[in-house]
């Protein structure tokens, strides 16, 4: 049965310890049930509510505008990866992250170190994504290596041999906000999480949910538990075919629901029998929360797509008088490389003539006659990213990316309603 289990703190060595912070004393760590053998009763409200979720993100994945969605999904990478890498002052800008990832196959410069370190974190998390959603069975190893993938600098990988706590101070759990469970139950607990999450005994955003809310309870890593759990968010979901690819922006919305976000977790911590009423409240209280987040980030992800969509279709029209103007015929072929450039700059918003050509397959001089075409006709922007190299940016995309970012931080989903309330990009320039 969950439980609060007492214990007492006593700081085996002081000689490090600020002197405010010398104290010893009782507190509670939580143990939770384990969730392959929990029993799982949801109320006709919540299975409305998780048949509604799962209904917007089937649409999603398999709408007209799911291949746009790929710039989505590259953003959230972004975002989880500057989350992971601990930068300290301003995050680079998309642009620059772009660079920095153009720069893993070519030789180009305009980006910094920081910028560097998300695209290389961006190249990693989408790695041990896919290679975790693949795999036959999650194990606990996994899940490490997950972890380590995602904080390389982190000095303790693998579970914690120690105990941690949320909230208060760094010293002491005293004040904590919650405790997880005492450390050598950490192995175990995994265990039953991995096994629950190899499964397919619940709905995929019902196992999504409850995944995320034991993991967090468990803690099980002195650091980096967030975005170990926001990642195995995409894993259930990806291995359950909800989603291709880590397009949902389920964890930036329960980023700015940060305050709901806490209760729902500190809800789901009950201490009563598996069975009870308390315990079915308190699943219920977060997968309730769980489920609208879910269903907020697929109608924010279908905005974009639609807003994709509405930027393609003002790019051929640029394109069609660009041409007209020089009598040309308006529409390229299909199987033309300024069609192909137009259709995938969603997904890769600046291009060298050389990664156009290595991503065409076709000649050298061919890239760069579709790439200067679409920059006559005003659709990419050049910049020099290397003596003598050009680069093609499609900033129409990066703006819509800003745009984007900065309404999903915001708690009416709408930056005239309300602004951003956690740092995001500045708005761009109209």
């Amino acid at each position: 049965m969950a439980e609060w289990l007492d214990a007492v703190w006593d700081h085996s060595d002081l000689e490090m310890v600020p002197r405010s912070d010398r104290r010893a004393g009782p507190y509670r760590q939580y143990r939770p049930d384990p969730v392959t053998s929990r029993p799982l009763s949801m109320s006709a409200e919540v299975n409305r509510r998780a048949t509604v979720a799962e209904r917007a993100v089937r649409d999603l994945a398999s709408g007209p505008g799911a291949r746009a969605l790929e710039g989505l999904s590259r953003f959230l990478l972004r975002s989880e990866a500057i989350a992971s890498s601990l930068i300290e002052g301003i995050a680079p800008s998309p642009q620059q992250v772009a660079l920095a990832e153009l720069a893993q196959d070519e030789d180009v410069r305009g980006f910094g170190d920081q910028a560097r370190l998300v695209a290389n974190n961006i190249t990693i998390l989408r790695k041990a994504g896919e290679d975790l959603a693949a795999g036959d069975a999650v194990t606990v190893a996994d899940v490490e290596q997950l972890h380590a993938a995602l904080l390389p600098d982190e000095k303790h990988h693998g579970l914690r041999r120690v105990q941690n706590w949320i909230g208060g101070s760094s010293w002491h759990p005293l004040s904590a906000d919650f405790v997880p469970p005492p450390p050598e139950l950490v192995p175990e607990l995994m265990g039953d999480l991995v096994e629950y999450l190899n499964g397919s005994v619940h709905a995929p955003l019902v196992q999504a949910g409850i995944v995320h809310a034991q993991f967090e309870t468990i803690h099980p890593f002195t650091d980096g538990n967030g975005r170990v759990g926001r990642a195995l968010i995409h894993t259930v979901l990806t291995r359950r075919g909800l989603t291709p690819s880590a397009i949902l922006p389920v964890s930036l919305v329960l980023a700015t629901l940060r305050g709901r976000y806490v209760d729902g977790l500190t809800a789901y911590r009950y201490s009563s029998a598996p069975d009870s009423a308390e315990a079915a409240s308190a699943v219920a209280a977060w997968l309730d929360l769980f489920l609208e987040a879910t269903t907020v980030a697929a109608e924010q992800a279908a905005a974009f797509a639609d807003q994709v969509t509405q930027m393609q279709d003002e790019w051929e029209a640029r394109l069609a008088e660009h041409r007209a103007a020089r009598g040309r015929r308006e529409t390229p072929r299909a199987d033309s490389a300024t069609s192909r450039i137009l259709r995938t700059l969603p997904e890769i918003p600046i291009l060298t003539t050389r990664t156009a050509q290595r991503r065409l397959g076709v000649s050298f001089p061919a890239a760069r006659a579709a790439l200067e075409e679409l920059a006559d006709a005003g659709i990419l922007g050049r910049r020099s990213v290397e003596r003598g190299t050009t680069g093609y940016t499609a900033t129409d995309v990066f703006s819509l990316v800003t745009v984007t970012e900065r309404r999903l931080a915001s708690t009416r989903w709408d930056t005239r309603v309300s602004e951003p309330n956690r740092p995001v990009a500045a708005p761009p320039h109209s």
